[in-house]
């Protein structure tokens, strides 16, 4: 008879994944979307796991937005076939997604230059292979795309493409510089600020000829906060589904929302220094110190015992690689009693770095101890 495996007897560091918020954040999003009139195209770079992109899907089969090639290729053969890669195309990836689009998935392509248009138009000409493009609009000067009142830029890249296999479907762009805002008006006003660039890049390219069938826009903080979305066909997030301490600082979520931890072991004690040594360093909870910019710094990670309840003030706050540091946030306070052998649970400061330090998720339901599956994730590019 096999063991019960439970978050006491499991290995440590583990990660684990509260399905009940999972749910509890994709009926939240979703229900926000719902009245605005739009589709919705998860982002799956977060969970890079089959069973949690069905869970966020509207259908096995998509739509789903990727961010490396792997995941493309492994939600392709979980059975997804209209996958939007939202990462700037360069020729190397060409052969890979083609390899795809023969095979019989739906695969568009970003690019926000007329020489990446011209170089993907030839070949998919060449090669007789069609993919749907997209044109990236900045809408807010966080990283790469067009700008939205470019019309020379937006209307030179449309026609390298008319004619050819390389196929103009519209649009897309993502509010990067919501991540830096803390407020629910700056906020509202992000969202307002994408969904103007991204509808007014699709404005110039009807205008002028060129239909735009998609008009994708979306982070997770404006997919939440939008509340006018006309002129735009759909909208993508992927964090959403987890959340992270990132997204409590800017105000998206609680803490208490977050669905995904590290589940970790006290070893030891150093009481002249106010420490709580668990075995989860760096290598359990990644590098990232995404708070350290925010409003309230969480260290690398918020520490809760082992059904989630979080210790008010109790951080880690340093790590080796395989040593966490917890202590208290200010030096005033008392340390709660964990002996060594103690079980908790550390809230990461962001999911998808967290999540991309272990090969699987160990599923639990609320504060239930109980791990109800084992759910696979995949690696690299």
């Amino acid at each position: 008879m096999t063991e019960k495996r439970t978050l006491n007897t499991i290995d440590t560091p583990s990660l684990i994944l509260d399905i009940k918020k999972v749910n509890t954040n994709i009926k939240r999003l979703k229900d926000h979307l719902s009245p605005l009139n739009v589709s919705f195209r998860p982002h799956l770079k977060t969970s890079k796991c089959i069973e949690v992109a069905r869970m966020m899907m509207s259908s096995p089969s998509g739509p789903a937005t990727v961010s490396t090639l792997k995941e493309a290729e492994q939600f392709a053969a979980g059975g997804v076939t209209d996958i939007l890669y939202a990462v700037g195309i360069a020729p190397g990836k060409y052969q890979r997604l083609a390899t795809l689009a023969r095979n019989g998935t739906g695969i568009t392509v970003v690019l926000d230059s007329v020489a990446q248009a011209r170089d993907l138009a030839a070949y998919c000409t060449a090669s007789e292979c069609e993919f749907g493009v997209l044109i990236e609009i900045d809408c807010d000067g966080h990283r790469s795309g067009v700008k939205p009142l470019d019309s020379s830029t937006l209307t030179a890249i449309a026609r390298e493409l008319a004619g050819t296999p390389a196929k103009l479907k519209g649009v897309m762009t993502h509010a990067g510089a919501s991540y830096s805002e803390s407020s629910s008006q700056a906020l509202i006003e992000c969202a307002e600020q994408e969904r103007k660039a991204v509808a007014g890049a699709a404005d110039i390219l009807n205008e002028a000829g060129y239909p735009c069938e998609i008009v994708s826009a979306g982070s997770t903080p404006t997919a939440h906060f939008a509340r006018d979305l006309t002129g735009v066909t759909e909208i993508r997030a992927g964090v959403f589904a987890f959340f992270d301490l990132v997204m409590a600082g800017i105000g998206v979520c609680q803490p208490e929302d977050i669905a995904l931890s590290v589940l970790t072991t006290v070893i030891g004690h150093q009481k002249e220094k106010n420490w709580i040594l668990v075995d989860a360093g760096w290598m359990a909870m990644s590098r990232d110190k995404g708070t350290s910019k925010q409003k309230v710094d969480q260290g690398y990670g918020v520490v809760c015992d082992i059904h989630g309840h979080i210790y008010e003030d109790l951080l880690m706050v340093d790590a080796n690689q395989e040593h966490g540091i917890l202590s208290l946030r200010s030096s005033k306070g008392t340390l709660p009693d964990l002996p060594v052998g103690t079980r908790l649970r550390i809230l990461p400061n962001h999911a998808c770095a967290t999540a991309a330090q272990h090969p699987h998720y160990e599923v639990t339901e609320g504060e239930d101890l109980s791990v109800i599956h084992q759910w696979q994730r995949f690696y690299g590019w």
